[in-house]
């Protein structure tokens, strides 16, 4: 295991310099996108006959494993790393455009890709279930604007703006999640396996366990942290029991089965909101300095690690006509399940019209869409889900991911000029 994240820490050191001196692609943009070439390049190498090179990195891909890289691993960490830069203030004033979308926004696309999804699989050839094919809308509905958000910095957008995405994409992750896990019990795919009697009873009480239960215990998280930081000034003290709350918190959650990433956000927004009376200035920075360094280095091996397990994806000529359709799908129901809400939010809130976009264009797909698929079970229809999922992450990152600038400017143009109007 050490040797194969020493294989990754290098590649992606690697891959990452060559993208700044070279390309000047935004980073996870750019380490995406050269961890796939190297993907097909060693796919192409390996086709010619020589698969050493092939069967040694994908060696290292699966001792690594996805999923639990992920989900039990750097999951933790980002969410609250992300949280935490948030103005938490900020985020209480957008409260109801934020949570609704988290929520509403969600569900909605998760069903809107469900079923165009068991249609498009039928249409190909591909033999899926339509509970599989609601699996995959749920996986592949959360969004993760990682990549755009650095763009968005750079631009120097509106609070408004920042905030609303980035504070969308934090919450549902974590709704994400739960809506999975409440699908997978009902196809027989939870904890207790097909035996489990599944109810509309028992899925709304899991749904409202992991998420309530989720919210209430990251609140008790970041009050813990409070009462224990306020009373200390030294700035590594306080970095150790920030790193102590996260990972042993999201473990614990998930051992009374809450839902670790909402527990992360909520914790790193109650210790973004007391900063100022459990924090000196001084010390905040260097707790500041710290989780943005490891978020942004977490971020860029995560993103590297999508490229190159391009590797794994095998696919066929059905799959590939899916992955291109379901792409359309993708953008058509995230822009649908975000304007349905915005409808009554919009002119309460104070967007502009070019919100509703970019929410779908900067709506950037990632490593929990891939972590999700990849700890499917194995079946028939599991390959068909993988590599559509791969698809569209994939699609999101490199073609949205590197075209949406001019919407972001437009974007922030019209809001600027609406909260000066206003």
């Amino acid at each position: 295991m050490l040797t194969a994240f020493a294989i990754l820490l290098g590649v992606t050191a690697l891959l990452a310099y060559v993208n700044e001196r070279f390309l000047h692609f935004p980073t996870t943009v750019g380490v995406t996108l050269a961890g796939a070439l190297a993907s097909i390049l060693m796919i192409a190498v390996a086709a010619l006959g020589f698969p050493d090179a092939r069967d040694w990195m994908s060696g290292v891909l699966r001792t690594l494993n996805f999923t639990d890289f992920v989900l039990n691993g750097i999951l933790s960490v980002l969410l609250f790393a992300g949280a935490l830069g948030l103005d938490s203030r900020q985020l209480l004033r957008q409260r109801t455009s934020i949570l609704t979308l988290a929520f509403f926004s969600t569900l909605i696309s998760t069903f809107l890709i469900g079923f165009a999804a068991h249609f498009v699989f039928g249409l190909v050839g591909l033999d899926v279930p339509l509970m599989w094919s609601l699996l995959f809308g749920a996986l592949i509905s959360p969004t993760d604007p990682v990549a755009v958000l650095d763009l968005l910095q750079r631009a120097k957008v509106p609070k408004k703006i920042e905030t609303l995405i980035a504070g969308e994409s934090l919450f549902n992750d974590g709704v994400g999640v739960v809506i999975f896990l409440a699908l997978a019990g009902v196809a027989g795919l939870g904890q207790h396996g097909a035996q489990e009697a599944v109810t509309a009873g028992s899925v709304l009480a899991l749904f409202a366990q992991e998420a309530l239960g989720g919210l209430l215990f990251g609140a008790a998280l970041g009050a813990v942290g409070y009462a224990m930081i306020r009373t200390i000034t030294a700035y590594e003290v306080e970095i150790l029991i920030t790193l102590a709350l996260v990972v042993a918190g999201y473990v614990t959650a998930a051992a009374l089965g809450l839902s670790g990433p909402l527990a992360m956000v909520v914790a790193a927004l109650v210790m973004s909101a007391v900063k100022t009376a459990t924090f000196t200035e001084a010390t905040f920075h260097h707790v500041e300095v710290f989780w943005e360094t490891l978020d942004k280095v977490l971020n860029i091996l995560l993103f590297t690690f999508i490229g190159l397990d391009v590797l794994l994806t095998e696919t066929t000529l059905a799959q590939i006509t899916a992955s291109v359709l379901l792409i359309g799908v993708a953008l058509a129901a995230r822009w649908i399940s975000v304007a349905l809400p915005f409808g009554f939010l919009r002119r309460r809130e104070g967007y502009s019209e070019y919100t509703v976009r970019l929410l779908t264009w900067g709506g950037l797909r990632g490593g929990i869409a891939i972590s999700l698929a990849l700890g499917l079970p194995e079946t028939p229809y599991r390959t068909h889900v993988v590599t559509v999922t791969y698809a569209i992450v994939l699609f999101t990152i490199a073609v949205q991911g590197l075209t949406i600038m001019p919407l972001v400017h437009r974007a922030a143009a019209a809001t600027r000029q609406l909260d000066g109007d206003a």
